[in-house]
């Protein structure tokens, strides 16, 4: 009789989310870092932040197991559910870009209204600028080239062509790792610091939230790739690897911009 209203509860096609204790546990990883960070700069203590990393990992390891099993194992993620979801990360994408609309709200109030804090130009003076036709330049055409792989794995996957599929998502990944490692390169390289007036804290604030974003998005579409390897996703049947490659073209798009107005046009 249990297992009949159990089955009664959820022979619906919607899903009540499962009581899961993850979310409170990240919520108190993420405060507890905020902790860490800041003996981070004051100390110059790293081991907590390596603690918290590793503790938000293995949080993150065990709430996508559970999201996992709903979805492809538990059948829970009907097409009702997949549009909501849809629709979540959508809106959850718009407020990403708000958050960088911020940053380049306010580049553009400084460039557009330099003074004597910025020797009245832009870049303030003493700021030695990148090349925008070396590293950043070779870093769009990588990050442009993973958002074809990326498409291109979605749609063999969309025409249940798995192997294709995967090599488009092994190259993706690939182009992403190296487009971190050259900025962590261009950093190290930099002329300024994000000390440096206001271009530098803008600078490095807005490449490296989108550097951070790139490390997400690599993550996530490793994930997926894992995924497709253990014949998780079908043709119609992969939100996992869409939302994804949602967040892949959406750094993409991000980059243009900053390369087109933080790196080329100052120039």
């Amino acid at each position: 009789m249990k297992n009949l209203k159990f089955f009664m509860n959820y022979n619906n096609s919607l899903h009540l989310v499962t009581n899961s204790p993850w979310p409170i546990c990240l919520s108190l990883c993420l405060f507890n870092l905020l902790f860490s960070v800041t003996l981070l700069f004051h100390k110059n203590n790293l081991n907590f932040n390596l603690i918290n990393l590793f503790t938000m990992l293995l949080i993150l390891t065990q709430w996508w197991r559970d999201v996992i099993r709903e979805s492809t194992f538990q059948g829970m993620h009907t097409k009702i559910i997949i549009q909501n979801m849809k629709m979540g990360m959508l809106f959850f994408i718009i407020s990403e870009i708000m958050f960088f609309l911020s940053f380049f709200w306010s580049f553009f109030h400084s460039m557009l209204s330099s003074n004597i804090y910025t020797g009245m130009s832009w870049p303030p003076l003493n700021i030695e600028m990148f090349n925008p036709f070396n590293i950043p330049l070779l870093n769009s055409i990588i990050l442009i080239s993973s958002g074809v792989t990326v498409t291109w794995a979605h749609m063999s996957m969309i025409n249940n062509d798995m192997h294709n599929s995967k090599m488009g998502l092994f190259l993706t990944v690939y182009l992403g790792l190296i487009f971190s490692s050259l900025q962590l390169f261009e950093y190290k390289e930099s002329f300024f610091s994000i000390n440096d007036s206001v271009y530098g804290s803008l600078f490095f604030l807005m490449t490296g939230f989108h550097g951070i974003h790139v490390l997400i998005g690599s993550s996530f579409l490793l994930i997926c790739m894992l995924r497709l390897w253990n014949n998780q996703f079908s043709s119609n049947h992969h939100f996992g690897f869409e939302s994804a490659s949602w967040y892949w073209h959406f750094v993409d798009v991000i980059w243009l911009f900053l390369y087109l107005l933080v790196y080329w046009w100052p120039f």
